[in-house]
């Protein structure tokens, strides 16, 4: 039975960085894996209009409302669908470097109280529901501040679909801390969530391979309980 889990956290986090070491790491194991990035910017239509997006070509983040911004990225998944399920049928773990927990901590995080749990729901019943897609077995938090996000973001090259250094939402650091809270939000809520620290007590950036391991260490538990 193949397992799904995705890698969350802000932009900066060490999402894709851990990803890829999270599939080296099972391979080494003997294991089938694969790594899938969302959204894919170049490789769908949805996935296009994000860029335009978040490039601002439809206003501010103001100006776009949380639930028409969920559609795109939703849109980006049901249009991945396909490729998903191919690499379930054909790996051991598919690990995925940005999910639908993002979608939720995103666009919940523009919302307040009783709006903020309806789009929750909303985004849980389209992607999960109306769009068909698999829910993940364990989906893991890297968890940063916002101040060190925009630093990590800063020393990024260059992406496929922006020519700024930092995108709508990546500059804009009160939202980025928003988002981060709705992640803690989450995570602290759910059996299938766990968090990761990016930085110590301290609040200096750990390691790498600190990260690598202890993520892998929840992957295992996972899979060992699976067995």
């Amino acid at each position: 039975m193949t397992r799904l889990i995705a890698i969350e956290g802000i932009d900066g986090a060490g999402k894709g960085t851990q990803a890829s070491r999270l599939k080296e790491a099972l391979v080494s194991r003997g294991l089938k894996a694969a790594v899938l990035q969302f959204p894919r910017y170049s490789a769908t239509s949805f996935g296009a209009a994000i860029g335009d997006f978040l490039n601002g070509r439809f206003g501010s983040l103001a100006e776009v409302h949380p639930q028409l911004a969920a559609v795109l990225y939703a849109g980006d998944r049901f249009e991945s669908r396909g490729l998903l399920l191919e690499l379930m049928q054909q790996n051991d773990v598919v690990v995925l470097d940005r999910f639908v927990g993002s979608n939720l901590a995103h666009q919940a995080s523009r919302l307040a109280g009783a709006e903020r749990q309806s789009l929750i729901e909303w985004i849980e019943r389209v992607e999960f529901g109306v769009f068909q897609l698999p829910r993940p077995d364990l989906t893991v938090l890297i968890d940063m501040s916002s101040q060190m996000s925009r630093e990590l973001v800063s020393r990024k090259g260059q992406r496929d679909y922006t020519e700024r250094e930092a995108d709508l939402q990546e500059s804009d650091l009160p939202y980025l801390e928003r988002v981060r809270r709705c992640y803690l939000t989450l995570s602290s809520g759910r059996e299938d969530w766990c968090t990761v620290h990016g930085l110590d007590a301290d609040g200096r950036l750990r390691t790498i391979d600190d990260v690598a391991s202890e993520i892998l260490a929840h992957t295992m538990t996972l899979l060992n309980a699976a067995v």
